[in-house]
């Protein structure tokens, strides 16, 4: 099983995920943990990506790529995988088209969250004050929705014409979401046997 998460900066990406992982086991490769991790590590991609993330702008495509590529191949992925933060532009998802085309890994869902701006920034403001989040600041927050806006939701479309795109409205308790998604991977599961 090979998952897509997209949706606005919290429409509860992550806490979906969470729920997936333990339900499916499968790994959850989220560029921000990744990210985040590159930074803590002092890493040179997280030395590169610290700047960036912390004025709430997107890494560049190619240093994304790279990370979820070779995360990718690794033994506990092979099994299955929830991308989250990923992919973010038409480059990338162009990329992970190709990536899993080469390994014979097609995606078997795209669930698309969807919430009210009001219900995203104010998740993403109160995970700012229980988190200490530098990415969660106002100014951050507005800057990744309308970056959203321009380069990610174009995706939908993308993955819609692939006949892949399952939509969910995210603005409801995060049982009822999960639930929803179950629905849909048992759908889906029906479906291509």
């Amino acid at each position: 099983m090979r998952l897509i998460l997209l949706g606005p900066p919290g429409a509860g990406k992550g806490t979906q995920a969470q729920r997936l992982v333990t339900t499916h086991g499968i790994v959850q490769l989220s560029t921000g943990d990744m990210l985040r991790a590159a930074v803590r590590a002092g890493t040179p991609v997280g030395l590169k990506a610290k700047d960036i993330m912390d004025r709430g702008d997107l890494v560049p495509d190619d240093v994304v790529v790279a990370i979820v590529s070779d995360r990718i191949d690794q033994p506990d992925a092979r099994n299955g995988f929830i991308l989250d933060g990923f992919p973010r532009t038409m480059a990338q998802a162009d990329a992970l088209d190709e990536m899993l085309s080469e390994i014979d890994r097609p995606l078997s869902v795209v669930f698309e969250l969807q919430v009210p701006l009001d219900v995203a920034i104010e998740r993403l403001s109160k995970r700012a004050v229980e988190e200490g989040r530098r990415d969660d600041t106002p100014d951050a927050i507005a800057k990744r929705i309308e970056l959203y806006n321009q380069e990610t939701a174009p995706l939908v479309s993308h993955y819609r014409l692939a006949g892949n795109l399952v939509g969910i409205h995210g603005d409801r308790p995060a049982t009822e979401v999960f639930a929803e998604i179950q629905d849909a991977l048992d759908q889906a599961r029906v479906t291509a046997s």
